[in-house]
Parts: structure tokens; C-alpha cells; sequence
């Protein structure tokens, strides 16, 4: 089957000359090194790191993550909008919303995301903090830590959010994709790296019960040109199976934290410092081999800050 992912079969990087593969991870290590977390000026994550109480930052990050598409402006403007409705307390705000309460949606649109798809993730979030006491309790009844990745999982969590939503099942359709249906799943695994990893400033490791060596390279289309410059991947679908294939080859440098240069990975797109992917020899102005030129951004908000 096309874009299958066979069992067992070597990551891309590993077929590579272990020089050239050192050399690789050195850079790697530069990029993660450089962008650290005075950028998150950059980042949606930023937006999650304005609350400092964990159930909301969960619910900031969940909105953060799903509005993670278009260009770094629209996307910081969708989340100033929202955070006027979510309040300084998400979580409570989620806890009491129902219908009546959709009146305070009208005009937030994000993209094709607007009131009527905004409010069923809404629904959606309050009946997984009933059910589980938590988005991460909810996602983590769907984990299987035999599974080799997270795919399974996600395939999970998406079948009863859905269900959850009951009629507005079509509504929070983009909020939960699956991988089994052909998605990427860009922006869930962008969720799952912020609430899984922690511990260097950036991500936030809330949801411990979900196994960092899980987690999958949250595959945008700038990121989906680097990793196959970069011979992470031989896949040109921008697809699951290519980010699988992806986080794989990474997992050969960190086996139990494969998705941890994602996040320094995808300032060159963002920042527009890769020049759409082209091999690092047609790119004499590409940074990744001389990082430590590069210049550094004002410090982030701390977390907790008002915004």
C-alpha cells in the first residue's frame, strides 16, 4: 500500500555515512541550542504560556495548536480574539459553556474555523473535563504505551471526540483528524509535543502518561521540504507516514525524545530562513551550518504573565 510504513524498516538517516550523520546531529544540536526559549515570540505556544494554572494551559494549548495554520499574524491575531472569550480562566469558561453562551463567538473566525465549529469544540472539551477531569486524562485513556508510535492513539482520541460531540460530530471534524484517514495530524501532534515534553522551557510536560518516544513530528509544508533535504525521509506526500518516516530518523540521535529539535526545526520556516528546502549547497545564506550567526529575538512574556 502506498505511504505504508513497514515494520522494522531502517530510518532513512541511518543508511546515511555515520560521519555525515554526526555532522547532521552537531547542527541539530546548534539549532536547538540557538532557539531556545527566548522565541517563543514566534510560536503559538506563546499564547499557551500567557496562563500558569495546568487545566488552563491545557484548553489555551488545545485552541493554539488547531489554530496553528496561515501566517504567524493571522494566527496571533485569531488567538488574541479568542483569548477575550476564554477569559483568564479557560478551563472554568469551558466548564460552563452551552448554547446560550454562543452569542460571545459570533465574528471570531479563524480561516474556515468559526462560531459554529468554535463553540462544538467547546462542547467537545467540557464533556472530555466530565468524563476524565481532563483533556489529558481523556487522551490519556487512549494511549497504549505498546503502540510504536502515536498514531493509534490519535486514531482513538479522534473517534470519541467525535462521538462526544454527538450532533455537532461534522463540527469538530477538523479539530480531530486521524491518521488512518490520511492526515498529517500536524496540529494534534503539535498539541502532544507542547503538553508531553517539558523541561527546557518551551514545552510544558503536563500529560507524563503519554511516552515522550510516541510522539510525531508535527508535519507542516515548510518542515515537510527541510526534513527531506535534510535525508530524514525519502517520502515527497506530506502525509502521517512521511512525518512517521521523519521522527523515526530523528529517534536514531534520541530514540526516547524524537520530536525534540521540532520546535528549532520549524523557525526556519517561520522565520523564512529556509529558502523552500532547496539542498543546503543552492542555499549559500542556509543557517543550519553556520547557526551561531544568527541573531537572537527580544526575551518571550514568562509564563503566567498577563497578556
Amino acid at each position: 500500500m502506498p505511504g505504508r510504513i513497514v515494520p522494522g524498516a531502517a530510518p532513512p538517516i541511518s543508511l546515511r555515512p555515520a560521519p555525515e550523520r554526526a555532522r547532521l546531529r552537531q547542527r541539530l544540536e546548534r539549532l536547538y541550542a540557538t532557539f531556545d526559549a527566548t522565541w517563543l515570540s514566534t510560536d503559538p505556544l506563546e499564547f499557551v504560556h500567557r496562563y500558569s494554572r495546568p487545566e488552563d494551559q491545557e484548553i489555551a494549548a488545545f485552541f493554539a495548536a488547531s489554530f496553528a495554520f496561515g501566517n504567524v499574524r493571522a494566527i496571533r491575531a485569531s488567538l488574541d480574539r479568542l483569548q477575550t472569550v476564554l477569559g483568564p480562566d479557560p478551563a472554568e469558561r469551558v466548564d460552563r459553556f452551552d448554547r446560550k453562551d454562543r452569542a460571545t463567538l459570533e465574528g471570531l473566525y479563524h480561516r474556515w474555523i468559526g462560531p459554529r465549529e468554535i463553540a462544538a469544540a467547546l462542547g467537545a472539551l467540557r464533556a472530555m473535563r466530565t468524563h476524565a477531569g481532563s483533556i489529558g486524562g481523556f487522551f490519556g485513556a487512549c494511549v497504549d504505551t505498546a503502540d510504536r508510535d502515536i498514531g493509534p492513539a490519535l486514531d482513538r482520541f479522534g473517534q470519541r471526540a467525535r462521538s462526544l460531540a454527538g450532533r455537532e460530530a461534522d463540527a469538530v471534524r477538523s479539530f480531530f483528524p486521524m491518521p488512518s484517514h490520511g492526515s498529517a495530524c500536524k496540529r494534534l501532534a503539535l498539541l502532544l509535543r507542547w503538553m508531553v515534553r517539558g523541561g527546557d522551557g518551551l514545552d510544558l510536560g503536563l500529560w507524563p502518561g503519554v511516552p515522550r518516544r510516541q510522539l510525531v513530528l508535527p508535519l507542516d509544508t515548510h518542515l515537510a521540504r527541510l526534513v527531506r533535504v535534510l535525508g530524514l525521509t525519502e517520502r515527497r506526500t506530506p502525509g502521517w507516514a512521511t512525518a512517521v518516516e521523519a521522527t523515526r530518523s530523528l529517534a536514531v540521535f534520541d530514540p526516547e525524545d524524537p520530536v525534540k529539535y521540532d520546535f528549532s526545526l520549524s523557525r526556519l520556516g517561520i522565520l523564512d530562513l529556509c529558502l523552500h528546502g532547496r539542498p543546503a549547497g543552492e542555499c549559500p545564506g542556509c543557517p543550519v551550518p553556520r547557526v551561531r550567526a544568527l541573531g537572537r529575538p527580544a526575551p518571550a512574556r514568562r509564563a503566567g504573565a498577563a497578556a
